[in-house]
């Protein structure tokens, strides 16, 4: 079992994000020491904190990455993960496009902008 500390410089997950994981059920501790409050992790919660971390990278919210961690068979997690990056790919475009009409304005210049 791992100290939350531990359980952190494993993971890439901070205290402070392993804390809140817990009050919101996405990543409780295996085990709390009675004594001391302290929180112990195993591996099945390092194989389900590094998938947040994952998760997180790929822009999920706190509710899809809940919806996925409560599918304990992960079946819908290979759709969930396409969709988010058919979304991601919408915004390169738009962003691209963005990017577009900038250089049009500016070849334009700014003359012809400001007769308008």
């Amino acid at each position: 079992m791992y100290k939350v500390s531990e359980f952190s410089k494993m993971t890439g997950l901070s205290k402070e994000t392993l804390r809140y994981y817990a009050e919101i059920n996405l990543l409780e501790p295996v085990y709390i020491d009675p004594a001391n409050n302290y929180r112990y992790y195993d591996n099945g919660s390092y194989l389900v904190g590094r998938l947040l971390v994952y998760l997180r990278r790929f822009n999920f919210t706190i509710q899809e990455m809940l919806a996925v961690v409560n599918d304990e068979s992960f079946e819908n997690l290979e759709e969930l993960i396409k969709a988010k990056k058919r979304g991601l790919e919408a915004e390169v475009e738009r962003i691209q496009t963005v990017i577009q009409e900038m250089d049009d304005f500016f070849e334009m210049g700014m003359e012809d902008v400001m007769d308008d």
